[in-house]
């Protein structure tokens, strides 16, 4: 299961997280950095406690905000020739028992759904809803797993 990537073979595609999800992370992180100044300048004239507060409390949800980013980021799904990878995670297409999508809930304008891989070891690799273009991460992966058990 965790094997050099350089017996996957060739680079065929990179799927990382979807704009979307990036771009509202940074919107977050953006507005809670100006509450932050803002109630720091509030502190300093006024010279009230509570203004500190705030400043504390935003610059909480920056931080927070700001490490899911990143670990968010570094969830990119990397597709082979003969195999993928997800993060640290190395697995080979001969190695995947079944591939499939599931519902884990709804969210506003669809649902919000997770790729799950289980390996012929029984391991089970959670793809996240996140990932941009996941059908068709799972569309490929489903083809590259009918060809390698295909008879010649």
């Amino acid at each position: 299961m965790n094997e050099p990537t350089f017996n996957l073979g060739k680079l065929e595609a990179v799927y990382g997280i979807a704009p979307v999800y990036l771009q509202r992370a940074l919107i977050v992180i953006v507005l809670s950095f100006v509450f932050f100044l803002i109630m720091l300048i509030a502190f300093s004239v006024r010279q009230n406690i509570g203004y500190f507060v705030l400043a504390t409390a935003f610059l909480i949800v920056k931080l927070f905000t700001l490490f899911g980013w990143m670990m968010q980021r570094k969830k990119t799904v990397v597709l082979y020739q003969n195999g993928l990878t997800l993060g640290k995670k190395v697995c080979r297409f001969d190695e995947i028992e079944r591939i499939g999508l599931k519902e884990t809930g709804k969210i506003p304008g669809g649902e919000k759904i997770e790729g799950e891989i289980v390996t012929v070891s029984g391991e089970k690799i959670i793809l996240p809803g996140a990932i941009d273009k996941i059908r068709d991460l799972i569309d490929r992966i489903e083809e590259k797993i009918e060809s390698e058990r295909a008879p010649l």
